[in-house]
């Protein structure tokens, strides 16, 4: 089963929230979100396939990794799933096919379509990384800068090292060989008819106006949101903003 963090909760009338991380990310990421959403109801948040603390598999498409949250949801049950980029398509793929368990549906800043992006350069970054003359954080963030420029995607990668070990916790290779299958989309034909919300950030060109369509054809009572000056990481460049977005849906307000 997936590895989790839990963060439990004084109130217990309300659903319990699952959050599923995006490429390269953790459970661990989502920390200060998690904790506090928790203040109104339990909240887990998973390390998918791959990533962080979970198992190495030899596959990352959304199959795969919707079954990977439905034997999670099988053990705890049924909640509301909140998922960022490919753990939010992972979650779409989850509602469609097993809407039982999803009781609502948060994504942030994807849609169910195939993208052009080609992340494999950050992959090269992190092999490129010469990790025996890491002693400090400092030194593999140096190291990073060299090729990725951006100091928020630097700390961010720098999050999935294990010093003690001086390895990634990320299957890279797997992750590599598997890109075309994360940054595309099944073909589904179901509907999810509960209540979902697609979040986005407004200066982020994943999750734009046009869309929509598709969106409301896989997903009938979608609703939409955005957080302004906000990118593809609305969750961290805008954390304030993105909590009271998900807390107002989750609570109908």
């Amino acid at each position: 089963m997936l590895s989790y963090k839990h963060y439990p909760s004084t109130q217990t009338n309300k659903s319990p929230l699952l959050i599923v991380h995006g490429l390269y990310g953790s459970a661990r990421n989502w920390g200060v979100i998690s904790k506090r959403l928790a203040n109104e109801r339990e909240v887990f948040a998973v390390d998918q396939r791959n990533h962080g603390d979970s198992p190495w598999r030899e596959t990352q498409n959304y199959f795969d990794m919707a079954e990977d949250l439905k034997e999670f949801l099988e053990n705890f049950g049924p909640m509301a799933v909140l998922g960022h980029s490919m753990g939010g398509k992972a979650a779409m793929v989850l509602s469609i096919l097993e809407p039982n368990f999803v009781e609502k549906l948060i994504i942030a800043d994807i849609a169910p379509v195939s993208y052009p992006h080609d992340n494999v350069r950050y992959i090269r970054a992190m092999k490129n990384v010469k990790l025996d003359i890491i002693e400090t954080r400092g030194d593999l963030l140096d190291q990073l800068a060299e090729i990725v420029p951006e100091p928020d995607l630097q700390s961010f990668f720098a999050q999935s090292l294990d010093l003690k070990t001086k390895s990634w916790k990320l299957n890279l290779d797997v992750l590599e060989r598997e890109m075309d299958n994360i940054v595309s989309f099944p073909n589904l034909s179901g509907n999810y008819e509960k209540e979902s919300l697609f979040l986005s950030g407004a200066l982020s060109d994943y999750l734009t106006i046009s869309h929509r369509p598709k969106i409301r054809k896989l997903f009938s009572n979608a609703k939409f949101a955005k957080i302004t000056n906000a990118g593809h990481w609305l969750h961290a460049e805008k954390p304030r903003e993105f909590e009271t977005a998900v807390r107002s849906f989750l609570n109908n307000i």
